[in-house]
């Protein structure tokens, strides 16, 4: 009862050959061809389409943000939202205890300082310039945070980060301190006037 296998196979193969019919391989090579060919050209007629698609999806899409970017100004100085840090990846903040106690100060101070400016017609025009200043800085500051989290953290961007925060503060300290300049030379100009 112990045969071997392979044996039975083998001679299983020889009693039942069967003979392919001639030109079997030519026709069977010419479907083949047929068949890749055409799903060859639905591939690329589906594909052209779908790049199409993605350009024109592309194209709205940057005209929608140009478009809204072009008609609401930037006012935003500081960024003190931390919901919005977490869905862009990593802050100054996130990297160090440290750090986020260097960069919490900054932005009070900055918050604080802009609190206590005393805006008027009179010096409309120089708070906008300077925060037009503000605005730049800030732009920068959110391309610093960017590098961050592409390249991640060095020291080089995470000193470039607080090099910004400070200049913001001294910006807005410069400008608190024209302001004053600017009141105490109109209250003199009133005083000589009335004498």
């Amino acid at each position: 009862m112990a045969q071997d296998l392979r044996k039975l196979f083998e001679e299983q193969k020889e009693k039942e050959k069967y003979p392919m019919k001639g030109g079997h391989e030519e026709r069977f090579l010419e479907r083949l061809n047929d068949e890749f060919s055409q799903k060859k050209g639905t591939n690329f007629f589906f594909l052209k389409i779908a790049a199409t698609i993605l350009v024109l999806i592309s194209v709205v899409f940057f005209a929608y943000k140009q478009y809204n970017t072009a008609n609401i100004p930037e006012t935003t100085i500081v960024n003190t939202d931390d919901t919005t840090d977490e869905d862009t990846g990593i802050s100054l903040g996130d990297l160090s205890p440290d750090l986020k106690k260097v960069e919490n100060y900054y932005v009070a101070n900055i918050n604080l300082q802009l609190s206590q400016l005393e805006i008027s017609e009179e010096n409309k025009v120089l708070v906008d310039s300077f925060m037009d200043q503000l605005s730049e800085l800030n732009l920068e500051y959110e391309r610093l945070n960017t590098e961050l989290n592409e390249i991640g953290p060095n020291d080089q961007t995470i000193n470039a980060l607080i090099k910004n925060l400070e200049l913001r503060l001294q910006l807005l300290q410069k400008l608190k301190k024209k302001l004053k300049q600017l009141k105490q030379s109109k209250n003199e100009q009133v005083e000589t006037n009335i004498i």
